[in-house]
């Protein structure tokens, strides 16, 4: 063809078309939000949400975890420190009091932010004001005693969670029914903490034990391993940890289904305000392939979880009413 040939547009006249009623659409009206009419319960304002893309899978989520905890499959929550930061230990303790938490994995500084919060009901020092004089993570009472906890509770044969859920009651700090460690241990609940060297403030101090971290670390990420393999029909909670627990995760469902525990079907669900690659790949899609599923929820973690866990509350609580069963903490439905 001669480049400087005139192209002729297409004719549009023959053209093959099909009616609108006849297609399948992806979105359809009775989906849609409905307006908000002040004066209404929770469950109302949950019925307004569209039950589209995000809208849907939360619900999904939600009634996955209810089903769960129904039929005695686990539910493990991972999360990362920030979730602490930004105060919802009671929002996951009242879960674990509820029996709609099976167990908890924290990363290693949700023991910094946990114990500080039990010892004065504060934590989260401000970096910048304090980096340039080298004084960053130099509290002398916080690494005293977690380093104390974790080498006093390797002499007991415990592991990192449980030895320091087990010395903050035994300290009997005034805030300890906001820490989550401590509320796992008074009730009995695994607690995990998974550590990598030198991330945490604990590890600058001469109180630290090296060795005692190491194995207790280690207990615990058996400890951690030993619920995933039960986790079979059950749901794993990713909350804000991006890179660790996502890892931990991985490395401990391999090892379960390596010695015979096949854990599926399986729920996975990575909460965050941003999708980082491991949790997406390593907690929603692997995990997941052949048999489950696998949900990723996009917010702030103040506002997406309590949504959550609101919705869960509330689901086990209408359960519980069409029973017409007494209502306590102990029980999920």
């Amino acid at each position: 063809m001669n480049e400087y040939e005139k192209i002729v547009p297409l004719s549009l006249d023959q053209v093959q078309t099909y009616s609108l009623k006849d297609r399948h659409s992806k979105v359809t009206h009775t989906d849609f939000a409905q307006p908000w009419r002040p004066g209404g319960s929770f469950q109302d304002y949950l019925n307004t949400l569209p039950k589209i893309l995000a809208g849907l899978d939360i619900r999904k989520i939600a009634a996955a975890w209810v089903q769960a905890r129904r039929q005695d499959h686990l539910v493990l929550l991972g999360f990362g420190a920030h979730v602490l930061k930004v105060g919802l230990s009671p929002l996951i303790i009242d879960l674990m009091h509820r029996s709609l938490i099976s167990a908890v994995a924290l990363n290693g500084a949700g023991i910094i932010h946990d114990a500080e919060i039990a010892m004065v009901g504060r934590t989260s020092e401000e970096v910048e004001a304090v980096i340039g004089a080298g004084q960053f993570g130099m509290a002398e009472e916080t690494a005293v005693f977690l380093n104390r906890a974790i080498s006093w509770g390797v002499d007991q044969g415990l592991g990192l969670g449980e030895a320091v859920g087990r010395r903050l009651l035994e300290a009997d700090f005034p805030h300890n029914h906001l820490s989550v460690l401590a509320q796992a241990a008074a009730s009995g609940i695994p607690a995990t903490i998974h550590v990598a060297v030198g991330t945490d403030i604990i590890h600058m101090h001469p109180s630290v034990d090296p060795a005692a971290l190491g194995q207790a670390t280690h207990q615990d990420f058996r400890v951690f391993a030993a619920l995933v393999s039960r986790l079979a029909g059950g749901v794993y909670l990713n909350l804000g940890s991006a890179v660790i627990l996502p890892e931990v995760f991985l490395k401990a469902l391999s090892l379960a289904r390596n010695l015979g525990s096949p854990v599926t079907p399986l729920t996975t669900v990575n909460l965050d305000f941003i999708q980082h690659y491991r949790p997406l790949t390593n907690v929603v899609r692997r995990p997941t392939q052949g048999s489950g599923q696998g949900f990723a929820l996009t917010g702030h973690h103040e506002i997406l979880f309590p949504l959550l866990a609101a919705m869960v509350v509330e689901e086990c609580s209408e359960a519980t009413a069409r029973k017409n069963l007494p209502r306590d903490n102990t029980s999920p439905i």
